[in-house]
């Protein structure tokens, strides 16, 4: 699932516009493309993406050009997105990865500009706060890609709702799938602003701030993102939940600076993370069960039909998330500090293959998770109060327990993790009940470069039996710890235990959110064209698009931001159909397919 998801089936056929020029007669000659802003010398058809996706037909693509883009959305619409996108089979593609900005801050700002005066917080929500805003917002719309771009400065509103950079949203909230193919590929996610880096507001974990990079919800595919960069995230750099069977590829993923570098609530089926790199993050990648919005729960990674896992974790490189000063909000900022992969609450997940290195509690952890949160009252009314737990709530707390089982860990390399030095803190460690009459979470073939693979349970790929079979579990150390590093995380479980002083003090104290710069020399998209129907700015002959045109915004390397075009000052371009009536050619092109965080879903 790794390669592109459409191919070239016809050479472009120029199609001449006359100047009766018709909507219907644009669409009869195949896939139109929509130009945004000026690329070398040649004006596009309008200065504002969302313009120019206003206009667009399902199947249509639309190219931006390098610029600052301070884009508004859809002011009616409930979605509060600078880009919302609700047509089907888009292709949203920028020419540079580097210097095609869909960003948050207000107009007239410097690129992704940290100042706090530039920050746009979005509407008010009739209380005295804001609502926030979201970046690029797909919203029920299917076979949508999003390519080669940067989108930043995207912030929550008061309630934490919104700053999604991308988001791919099939309903969030509902218990259902609303979204299914879909594509991003070469793509940037960050905020330069958080709240807490106001030294006014020092060590605040209060919004406004950017919440998640790369995200979907409901979905279920099939889909690709490949090849992507996201940071400063407060709950997770990358996202991909709410999906029973999520028929997702994450691939060549790099994650920093957030609370988690992936969260994927709820979700599960064919679901792989492969390739990728995580770190300087609090908790490095992070499968979860909860009982909330993202319903329906657990987290199941066995295939559809129940047999095998399908759920895979694997080739990634996950290396020094002990980061507690990154940003941080909910319960996704009381994530255990010092942790490679968290498998919490979840069931019949695979992680195998992995490089685990530098994480100072963990390197892995399967644990069950004793929910405390409330659920929402859609899911109480769908008779989902606790689905796919136990339910031990009291008229004074509610809690849905969840239990890790069926989950496999095999064949990772370890190396210099558990450097806290606290009880239970190893390579390797189980904190959960005895899995029977379910198959127990197995571990096998796991090494560490010391010669010593360090785990809690002692000798675990021993103790805890054979794989497929129920076995005992382990409450031991690491389920203490586990309370102990997150304080507020858990009230309470099948053991209460006492966080002495010692222990919680010997893990890192916050200092205050600290964010990292940018990067604006991430790899671009080799060639932008590919792919695209001839047009002004892409070219062909006899099918082979000519490269020399988009050759000075493709490279990679370093690429400065200074004096990008401020699109939100300009003008709008005359109507398209003026334009194609004073002679543009277009060419069609078959293509072969196979929280909490917003409002208006």
């Amino acid at each position: 699932m790794g390669g592109r998801r459409y191919a070239v089936a016809l050479t472009v056929v120029p199609v001449v516009v006359a100047a009766a020029f018709s909507g219907s007669a644009a669409q009869a000659a195949g896939p139109h493309v929509w130009r945004v802003g000026t690329f070398n010398g040649v004006g596009g058809q309008f200065t504002s993406i969302q313009d120019a996706i206003n206009a667009a037909r399902p199947g249509d693509w639309i190219l931006v050009a390098p610029g600052d883009y301070h884009e508004n959305g859809v002011p009616s619409a409930p979605q509060k997105a600078g880009v919302l996108i609700t047509t089907p089979n888009l292709h949203l593609r920028g020419m540079n990865r580097n210097t095609v900005i869909v960003d948050g801050t207000k107009a007239g700002s410097q690129p992704c500009d940290a100042s706090p005066l530039a920050q746009s917080f979005g509407a008010s929500d009739g209380s005295g706060g804001t609502v926030g805003r979201n970046g690029i917002e797909v919203y029920k719309a299917d076979g949508v890609y999003v390519d080669n771009l940067l989108v930043c400065n995207f912030l929550s509103g008061s309630d934490g709702h919104n700053g999604n950079q991308i988001w791919w949203n099939g309903g969030d909230g509902g218990g259902q799938i609303g979204l299914h193919s879909l594509w991003g590929s070469y793509l940037t996610a960050s905020s330069s602003y958080n709240y807490g880096t106001d030294p006014a507001n020092h060590g605040s974990t209060t919004v406004p701030m950017g919440q998640y990079g790369i995200f979907t919800s409901n979905e279920g595919g099939p889909g690709v993102i490949d090849h992507t960069y996201s940071s400063n995230m407060g709950d997770s750099a990358y996202y991909i939940g709410a999906c029973s069977d999520c028929n997702m590829v994450l691939n060549h993923a790099h994650a920093q600076n957030s609370a988690l570098g992936f969260s994927g609530t709820n979700a599960g089926g064919r679901l792989t993370i492969e390739n990728g790199e995580w770190d300087n993050n609090k908790t490095g990648i992070g499968p979860n069960t909860l009982n909330n919005d993202d319903w329906p729960s657990p987290a199941n990674g066995a295939c559809p039909g129940g047999t095998g896992s399908c759920s895979v974790i694997t080739g990634n490189n996950v290396h020094d998330n002990n980061n507690v000063d990154s940003p941080s909000f909910g319960i996704a900022g009381s994530v255990p500090p010092g942790t490679g992969i968290l498998l919490s609450g979840v069931e019949n997940f695979t992680v195998t293959g992995n490089t685990v290195t530098g994480n100072k509690a963990w390197g892995v952890v399967v644990n069950d998770f004793p929910d405390t949160e409330t659920p929402p009252a859609d899911a109480v009314a769908a008779g989902a109060a606790c689905r796919g737990g136990t339910d031990a709530s009291t008229p004074a707390q509610e809690l849905c327990y969840y239990q890790a089982y069926g989950n496999q860990v095999s064949n990772n390399t370890f190396s210099n993790n558990a450097g806290y030095r606290n009880p239970g803190n190893a390579d390797l460690a189980v904190a959960a009940l005895p899995s029977a009459p379910h198959n127990g979470n197995c571990f096998s073939g796991n090494t560490d470069t010391s010669g010593t693979l360090s785990s809690d349970p002692q000798q675990i790929q021993t103790v805890l039996g054979t794989c497929n079979v129920p076995n005992q579990g382990n409450l031991g150390p690491s389920f203490v710890q586990l309370v102990c590093s997150t304080p507020g995380a858990l009230s309470f479980g099948p053991v209460t235990p006492a966080c002495n002083e010692p222990v919680v003090t010997s893990y890192p104290q916050p200092d205050g959110v600290k964010l990292m710069p940018i990067p604006f020399n991430q790899a671009t998209m080799p060639d932008p064209c590919s792919g695209v129907p001839s047009n002004p700015w892409c070219p062909s002959v006899s099918g082979t698009h000519v490269k020399g045109l988009v050759a000075a915004s493709t490279g990679g390397g370093d690429a400065s931001v200074v004096g990008l075009p401020d699109t939100s000052e300009i003008e709008a371009a005359p109507a398209a159909a003026g334009l194609l009536a004073a002679g543009i050619s277009l060419g069609g092109v078959v293509l072969l397919r196979r929280r909490r965080r917003g409002v208006g879903r």
